[in-house]
């Protein structure tokens, strides 16, 4: 049955990352579907510094911690509540102590089964595969809920048993086409639709007047401050290129656990003056400062990273991309046409593309034309929204 009203579940909504989830959501509305957003947790306070966190908050029910009428109707359906519980403790790659822990969330999925059935939502979507995906799974059983998954990133990253968390699920969507393959590796037998996240592009376009020139290259990244996304490496890549005498200046948007250790990292490489540290900036604030770069870098490397939509928005507003080639990038950047792509930990190649962007402003404009034309013809979030719709109602997905 084509549902008319779904749920959409994100975890810890609204955060710093979840600009894409509140567009998707709006496209999905103006297609005409009923959305009503769910979450796992209330997200801590300031997590999220986008100018909708307050409209997202308001619109969203939390399912942790369950509401007592969620836990006494498990009571009133023991068939259901034992096969629950068979379903958690038989996730056998999931370590004991772990799988008890778990054991929780089946009070959460009454409470989403509870909520779905009162506001007749025929279909809940789940932007994960870590332990919110068990949510759905759990919601299948105990109230026969269709549901369905995104998968980011890597699976190892969201966990363990992941056939469990897929195989009761319509569909399982992947941002790209090297997790879609991880996906059928897992669970032969659910749909795989890739459909990538998106931006944008109106919001996120070239600026009115031409990017301001000057001596220095002006690199930007907008991600978290976590190891993974390899600002240390941009940094160490930097000090090479200072020593060559190549001016750069380099500004870090995001917030996360490694800020002191690269605020020391900076300072032991002598590099105070070429860099600022930003902090978290809303979605208007990430718009200024693309328009006011030369180029974004964005040098991830190990398992997680996916499609990056801070990468998607560089490209839509018309700035060249040092990119990792890691996860999904190698299909959203054709290599010295829409983007530089560079080895994962690179720090020559790193040095090397930036050194090539610095010396060259004629490459840098050209590289970055091309790269909206690609943001337009794939990167779209309303294209996307739709082919998320059409796999939620499609035949071939049921």
């Amino acid at each position: 049955m084509t549902p008319t009203a779904i749920a959409y579940l994100v975890p810890e909504f609204p955060g710093q990352t979840h600009a894409f989830f509140w567009r998707e959501i709006q496209a999905l509305e103006e297609a005409g579907l009923r959305v009503r957003t769910l979450s796992t947790r209330r997200p801590a306070p300031g997590a999220c510094p986008h100018d909708f966190a307050a409209a997202a908050a308001a619109r969203t029910v939390y399912l942790f911690p369950p509401p007592l009428a969620s836990v006494a109707r498990l009571a009133g359906r023991p068939v259901r509540t034992l096969r629950a519980l068979a379903y958690v403790l038989g996730l056998s790659e999931t370590p004991w102590r772990r799988r008890l822990a778990l054991l929780g969330l089946i009070a959460s999925a009454s409470a989403l089964g509870r909520i779905c059935r009162r506001e007749r939502l025929g279909h809940v979507h789940i932007h994960s595969c870590a332990t919110a995906a068990h949510l759905g799974a759990l919601a299948a059983i105990l109230d026969d809920l269709s549901y369905s998954l995104t998968l980011h990133g890597d699976l190892p990253v969201y966990g363990t048993d992941h056939a469990a968390k897929m195989a009761r699920a319509r569909f399982v969507a992947a941002v790209t086409r090297p997790l879609a393959a991880q996906i059928a590796a897992v669970s032969p037998g659910t749909p795989a639709p890739v459909i990538w996240m998106g931006v944008d592009a109106d919001r996120f376009c070239p600026p009115a007047s031409a990017r301001p020139g000057g001596e220095a290259l002006e690199v930007v990244t907008v991600a978290r401050l976590n190891h993974t996304k390899g600002h240390v490496h941009l940094l160490n890549a930097m000090a090479r290129l200072r020593a060559e005498g190549v001016a750069i200046r380099y500004r870090m948007a995001g917030d996360g656990p490694e800020r002191a250790a690269l605020e020391a990292h900076v300072a032991r490489l002598g590099l105070q003056d070429e860099v600022r540290f930003l902090g978290p900036l809303s979605e208007a604030g990430v718009i200024d400062l693309l328009h006011s770069a030369d180029v974004l870098a964005l040098t991830s490397f190990g398992a997680g990273e996916a499609a990056p939509v801070t990468v998607m928005e560089a490209m839509a507003t018309g700035l060249p991309t040092v990119v990792s080639a890691i996860g999904g990038t190698p299909d959203m950047i054709e290599d010295g046409v829409d983007g530089l792509l560079v080895p994962q930990r690179d720090e020559e190649a790193i040095a090397a593309a930036l050194r090539r962007l610095a010396a060259d402003p004629a490459l840098r404009a050209r590289i970055g034309q091309a790269a909206r034309k690609t943001a337009l013809a794939r990167f779209d979030y309303r294209a996307q929204a739709r082919a998320l719709l059409e796999a939620l109602t499609s035949d071939a997905v049921a």
